[in-house]
């Protein structure tokens, strides 16, 4: 793997990160704890996890997997988020003072640390002032309880505000964006991946082998079954499945992937993490593993030197849906040479 710095700070993490939504849910605590072993053995360093996982569950698991192997501390880098309800209560929830510093706190006894590395906001509040949550953090980080805070889920206009409120305070600014992304999914470059550039923060995509799509467990109009979370559980997103399904542009995306997967000799999961490891903006890609055989191929992505044709052909196969204006030919085009540093 890789290391690079996370967003314009001067942290180093790894290239690609350990998602951990599955612990205490998917992943029982033993192989759980499997899996950082196995992560942290390959050479990575930055777990990634939220409050409202497992309704903290995995933050603990977590915390007691640190605890018994204290000399990792000084490698890992951790990030969580807060901003979901954790309780019932009307201040439970949201990115206020009130609700964040009780968030916080809650965090950094279940991981069992003095300090957590990056704390991020899991979306935006549309009723707590920008201004207070930015004071927050700003305060966190003066006070030591973290070093870093960043964001999920924030529409391009919402980071640049963001960014542009810390500045004109003189206090910290994010570092780093955690938005989907994938070959599947590539809306943000629209306005959300100029945002970033523009400000030099980090992107750190989540899902981005597409729900599975990518890795090539799903045929053309067959309904999951299997080991896969639609297959063992039907019912669950069964509407998601047939509207990506009933896209022509999912199967063109994935026989892009499988065409070249087969060439290399690795899996389309490997084809699809190399690709996106690479594109602009992007720090770190959130890895999500229920087993340490699923770590070890998606790890292996990083080995992987796709061609410049076989990233055109990546590219290209899996171009989004851009209608008219504002995002027809012209933004199109503004897009590209930004995101290739030209005019």
């Amino acid at each position: 793997m890789q290391h690079r710095t996370l967003g314009h700070s001067g942290a180093v993490v790894t290239s690609f990160a350990l998602g951990t939504m599955t612990f205490g849910a998917e992943a029982t605590e033993e192989t759980s704890h499997d899996i950082l072993d196995s992560y942290f053995e390959a050479g990575g360093n930055f777990i990634d996890t939220a409050d409202v996982y497992s309704s903290g569950v995995s933050e603990e698991i977590i915390g007691r997997w640190l605890a018994r192997r204290p000399g990792l501390r000084d490698t890992a880098v951790v990030a969580t988020k807060g901003r979901f309800p954790m309780g019932t209560a009307p201040n439970d929830v949201g990115t206020s003072r009130r609700h964040l510093t009780r968030a916080l706190d809650d965090s950094l006894r279940r991981l069992g640390v003095e300090q957590i590395d990056l704390y991020q906001m899991h979306a935006w509040d549309p009723i707590t002032p920008v201004e207070e949550t930015l004071r927050f953090l700003e305060d966190a980080v003066t006070r030591g309880k973290i070093g870093y805070y960043g964001f999920s889920n924030f529409l391009g206009w919402q980071l640049t505000k963001a960014v542009h409120i810390a500045r004109s305070q003189g206090w910290h600014p994010p570092v780093s964006l955690q938005p989907q992304y994938s070959l599947l999914v590539r809306d943000i470059e629209f306005e959300i991946v100029p945002a970033a550039l523009d400000a030099g923060i980090g992107l750190l995509p989540w899902s981005p082998l597409g729900g599975g799509w990518l890795s090539g467990k799903y045929r053309r109009d067959q309904s999951p079954s299997g080991a896969t979370r639609l297959g063992e559980n039907p019912e669950r997103g069964m509407e998601a499945w047939k509207a990506r399904n009933d896209n022509p542009r999912t199967w063109t995306v994935i026989e892009a992937v499988e065409g070249i997967a087969a060439s290399h000799g690795v899996s389309p999961s490997q084809v699809a993490l190399a690709w996106l490891a690479d594109r602009p903006a992007v720090t770190s890609v959130i890895l999500g593993a229920r087993s340490t055989e699923q770590l070890a191929d998606n790890l292996a992505a990083g080995t992987l030197s796709l061609s410049a044709d076989e990233v055109s052909r990546l590219t290209e196969a899996s171009r989004p849906e851009t209608g008219v204006y504002p995002y027809g030919p012209m933004a199109q085009e503004q897009r590209s040479r930004k995101m290739e540093g030209g005019r």
